[in-house]
């Protein structure tokens, strides 16, 4: 891949993951009814960030969890070589709010699978998507409740989001396929 611009530095990302925490609390007048899920594996660090975000604004600590989606996936072919890497979740989600954190939303596959995966531990009582970039390009008729950047790309076009607990930098680019 070639890079072809940054979209967003480490200021940019601190102050997105800021205004999307108020978003989320005003969204339903405060978070006491919320679990954070953090889709494997750049969506984990989107779902601690946001949960950093809201613990500083309203002072709780939010219960989270990690999903790997892998075997909800519905586009990997039946001798697909899948790596799954668990899931961690250790709280219920009946009658809660269970907001679904990825970095970047594409097609929904991953969307589709997730809800999938939730469903399968109880019914809450909604599930929300929070993603740091929407690019575009969906097949399945899935938003984000809560977009950090929407990005229009060419589908020969990718997202690139940079992490500094994993990367050493906190960026998103833009790059050619």
């Amino acid at each position: 891949m070639t890079i072809k611009g940054k979209l967003m530095d480490a200021d940019g990302m601190r102050n997105t993951f800021r205004r999307l925490a108020h978003q989320i609390i005003e969204k339903d007048d405060g978070i006491e009814n919320v679990v954070l899920i953090g889709i494997k594996t750049r969506g984990v660090t989107v779902a601690e960030r946001l949960r950093a975000a809201l613990e500083e604004i309203e002072g709780v600590r939010l219960p989270m969890g990690e999903f790997d989606i892998a075997l909800y996936r519905d586009d990997l072919g039946e001798n697909a070589d899948i790596a799954f890497l668990g899931s961690e979740i250790d709280f219920g989600v009946d009658g809660k709010t269970v907001l679904l954190c990825d970095d970047v939303l594409f097609t929904g596959r991953t969307v589709r699978a997730a809800i999938s995966e939730v469903m399968q531990l109880g019914r809450p009582k909604c599930i929300r998507l929070a993603v740091l970039v929407d690019r575009g390009h969906r097949e399945l008729p899935f938003r984000a409740d809560f977009t950090g950047k929407n990005v229009p790309t060419a589908r020969r076009e990718g997202i690139v989001v940079h992490f500094a607990e994993n990367d050493g930098e906190d960026a998103v680019y833009i790059c050619e396929k």
